[in-house]
């Protein structure tokens, strides 16, 4: 028996999820686009079985409904599908890196007797669209369901059985606990990385060589400031209050490093220093938890390398041999605390770790993976 399900939003995250979704054979994925070109190409590519003509359309005989839009889109669409003509067992579900706005858009389809349950997979890419799309995105990433208040256990079990071929690990938090901890882990740090990126380029007028400093360690730090600003504009909008709350925090923490600078006590600034390594030392690691968090990262290996002619043409080729692919390379320019100068990001930590190995394997210099 066949299992209808409809992607509404063909690109990197919807096109991603459809490929995850037909490893198993028993489901058929119709897909959606508002532009016919990301349609056409995922029925091209296999992504899709169908396409679907109407958001309508796509929903009618639909089991699963699953929003792969911004969260703005799909507050509209759930406000809209009201209206539209469903089976009552479907299950509705969604994307979006905010929950609270989404799970008061589907009352109404709540109320209707139709079963909704947020969802937010942790998980993404330097690239976007459905050109990006690859089956393995989500795994070892977290998968986050927000179920409905009163929502049936049983309901929430077929979801998660639906996914389980995404090789995402499954986590059921409430909506306002998600918005919360991913404000902390995940939106926040953008707006500190775009500010001290920001601060940079204001003393960059005065001191223009700063710009060739801030290429080593500074520009890892800052990495997630590179991200689409309109979908961060979007995300800040949408969880605000947290954002804010977050904020007075992290004012009042700098208030308190203000008056320990002033204070000039060397135990008390060790000790600021100190506690921050121990608790950083002590997050799961990739290699440990086996699962990404809720910032995307790129899975970075640091060689240091000899400077002369040819050596990261000869890595290259090494990797290429391998069937090895990497998503960007890059030469950092300063040292200070950084292991290497030559940095080679990769899609997921098996194939950086993969990376290491051979690399290890056939030449002699010493890496890092950070």
């Amino acid at each position: 028996m066949t299992t209808n399900v409809s992607i509404i939003g063909l690109g990197l995250i919807g096109g991603s999820l459809a490929l995850a979704l037909k490893r198993n054979p028993e489901l058929i994925i119709t897909g959606f686009d508002r532009s016919y070109k990301s349609a056409d190409e995922a029925y091209r590519r296999g992504i899709i079985d169908s396409v679907a003509p109407s958001v309508k359309a796509a929903a009618k005989e639909a089991d699963y409904i699953i929003f792969a839009v911004p969260v703005a889109a799909t507050v509209q669409l759930l406000q809209e599908a009201v209206t539209w003509d469903m089976k009552s067992s479907v299950i509705v579900s969604d994307t979006g890196s905010t929950k609270k706005p989404i799970m008061s858009a589907a009352q109404g389809l709540i109320e209707k007797g139709i079963t909704f349950i947020g969802g937010h997979p942790m998980a993404g890419s330097h690239k976007s669209g459905i050109s990006a799309a690859i089956g393995h995105l989500f795994e070892n990433a977290y998968y986050v369901l927000t179920p409905a208040e009163n929502g049936h256990p049983d309901d929430l079990e077929r979801m998660k059985t639906l996914l389980t071929v995404t090789r995402g690990k499954l986590a059921v938090l409430d909506a306002a606990e998600h918005d919360q901890m991913t404000a902390v882990v995940s939106h926040f740090p953008h707006i500190i990385a775009s500010s001290l990126v920001n601060m940079l380029s204001s003393q960059e007028q005065g001191q223009p060589f700063v710009r060739r400093l801030a290429a080593g360690g500074f520009r890892d730090l800052t990495r997630i400031a590179s991200a689409d600003p309109v979908m961060w504009r979007d995300i800040t909008v949408q969880n605000k209050e947290q954002l804010v709350d977050q904020l007075d925090r992290w004012l009042s923490e700098m208030h308190s490093v203000r008056k320990m600078l002033n204070e000039s006590d060397p135990d008390s600034i060790q000790q600021f220093f100190d506690d921050a390594k121990h608790f950083r030392d002590n997050l799961p690691s990739v290699a440990q938890d086996a699962a990404q968090g809720a910032l995307y990262m790129q899975f970075d290996l640091h060689i240091d390398i000899p400077d002369h002619p040819g050596v990261i043409s000869e890595i290259t080729r090494i990797l290429a041999s391998n069937e090895i692919s990497l998503t960007n390379i890059r030469i950092v320019e300063t040292r200070t605390d950084v292991y290497g100068i030559l940095v080679i990001s990769f899609r997921s930590a098996a194939e950086r770790n993969n990376a290491a190995q051979v690399l290890e394997k056939e030449t002699e210099y010493s890496m890092q993976i950070l």
